[in-house]
Order: C-alpha cells, then sequence, then structure tokens
C-alpha cells in the first residue's frame, strides 16, 4: 500500500511539474528586468504598465473580452436550452442530434476556422453581409461553444431528480413555471460552470480567431502570435500572465460559488 501510494504521488507530481512549469516560467519571465528573457535582469514591474500602456494591446484586450462575453451569453443561453431539450424530451432524432453535437468538439480547430472562414466568404459574395470583423469571430465562438455549454448542463441534469418537475406538474404548474421555479435554480450552479469552460476556451482560441477576424478586430492570442515574430518580450509575458490569471480567479470565483450553492442546499435540508 505504501508503495502504491508513493508511485501514485511521485506520478501526480510529475504530471503537475509538466503541466504548470511552463506557465511558472511564464509568470516568472513577465517580472524579470531583461527584455528577452535570456538571462535574469532584476525584479521589475516595468512589462506590466508598457503592456498597459501600449493602445494595440489595449485594443486586443477589449476585443478578446467583448468576443469572449458576449459569445459565451449567446452560446450558454442556445447550449442550457439544447442540453434541456435532449436531457428532458425524446424525439426521433434525438440520438443523431446529440452525436452531431459532438462534430465541433471533435473536428480540429484549424478545420473549423478554414471551414468558418470559408463559409464567410460564401456568405459575403452572395449577399454582400458579414466583413471579417467582430461579429464574425463571435459567431464564430458561438459554433464551438454551444457543445460545451449542452454537454455539461446535460450531464447535469442527469443528475437531477426529474420527479420534483413532475410533482409541480401534478400540483398545477405550468412547463413555463416548472422550469423557472424548479428547473433553473437546481440547474443554476451547472450552468454557471457550463458557462466558465466556453469562456476560458474563447479567451485562449487562436486558429477560429484568427482566420475569422478582420482589420482592427485582432484578439490577444492573435496578437501575441504576429508580436512573437519579433520574439518573446517582457510585454508578451506580461500579457500572458494577465490571461493564466484571468482563468485562475474565473475558476476559484465558479469554485466558490458551487461550494456556496452546495451549503445553502444542506442548509435548506436541515431546517
Amino acid at each position: 500500500m505504501k508503495s502504491r501510494s508513493f508511485s501514485t504521488v511521485t506520478a501526480a507530481l510529475v504530471l503537475y511539474v509538466f503541466l504548470y512549469l511552463p506557465l511558472a516560467v511564464i509568470v516568472s519571465q513577465s517580472f524579470n528586468g531583461a527584455r528577452y528573457g535570456l538571462n535574469w535582469g532584476g525584479l521589475t514591474t516595468r512589462w506590466y504598465q508598457s503592456a498597459l500602456s501600449d493602445p494595440q494591446i489595449a485594443a486586443a484586450f477589449k476585443n478578446t473580452f467583448i468576443v469572449a462575453g458576449s459569445s459565451t451569453l449567446i452560446a450558454t443561453l442556445l447550449g442550457t436550452l439544447l442540453g434541456y431539450g435532449l436531457a428532458r424530451h425524446r424525439f426521433a432524432s434525438r440520438h443523431f442530434v446529440s452525436r452531431l453535437m459532438l462534430l465541433p468538439v471533435a473536428v480540429p480547430d484549424i478545420v473549423m476556422a478554414v471551414s468558418l472562414l470559408l463559409f464567410y466568404s460564401m456568405v459575403r459574395q452572395w449577399t454582400g453581409l458579414l466583413q471579417l470583423g467582430l461579429t464574425t469571430m463571435i459567431l464564430g465562438h458561438i459554433t464551438f461553444q454551444i457543445p460545451f455549454v449542452a454537454l455539461v448542463v446535460r450531464s447535469r441534469l442527469a443528475g437531477l431528480d426529474p420527479t420534483l418537475e413532475e410533482a409541480a406538474a401534478d400540483l398545477g404548474a405550468s412547463r413555463f413555471q416548472r422550469v423557472c421555479r424548479i428547473t433553473l435554480p437546481m440547474l443554476r450552479p451547472g450552468i454557471l460552470a457550463a458557462a466558465v469552460l466556453p469562456f476560458a476556451l474563447s479567451l485562449y482560441d487562436f486558429f477560429v480567431s484568427f482566420f475569422t477576424s478582420g482589420p482592427g478586430s485582432s484578439t490577444l492570442p492573435v496578437y501575441i502570435y504576429s508580436a512573437v515574430k519579433r520574439g518573446v518580450t517582457g510585454e508578451i509575458h506580461a500579457v500572458s500572465t494577465l490571461l493564466i490569471s484571468a482563468a485562475v480567479l474565473g475558476t476559484i470565483f465558479v469554485t466558490w460559488w458551487q461550494t456556496r450553492t452546495k451549503r445553502k442546499a444542506v442548509k435548506g435540508i436541515n431546517v
């Protein structure tokens, strides 16, 4: 038992070091006084000041959070409706829709990005609409976010007792009342967790953003890709660290919210 425990802990440590050591290097280099990080030039925060005062980086930050926030809101709404429909309703093509939903998850990002670019080009050629920019980026992000939301919501609904909704129906509640007063309150932590995943994917997405962006609509990943060609500077490390911090803070918030919700539920049962 001790031998198994030691090997398990060792394997876990090796895995965590492999996963998080590159991130730790980026964070440490963002405080390195040397511009290109080839050697240690002393502790400094000037790269953060330089990055935040750069108008191109500021515009990329703005575009990134506009795209991530807008696409996440729309994808969460549509994905929740899709997940609810697949979990609570029986229809002829239900299994086909369930498998079709996995297609954007399984298709490589580069294929999805090129397909979206070709689709936008055809629509623009036929109608003159959909010029490449923030709108096309938001639509592109929604296409790969919806399946992730639907999968999480559907799995969450599978763990909820459907008899609560049936009891409400027996008491005369309409479908709208059952969804608003019973299903959504129980599903709220799952919806929040489902929203964080596509938001994080949108923040870090490169391929879809790169192929569907237009002039003046670059996001941070696209900006970093363009800037790295001139060398990995301290500003790049600072921007990357800010993105990592956003993901960490989002994860902490979701964990805190779920813990708080569970404690409230337990208190309600005890009362």
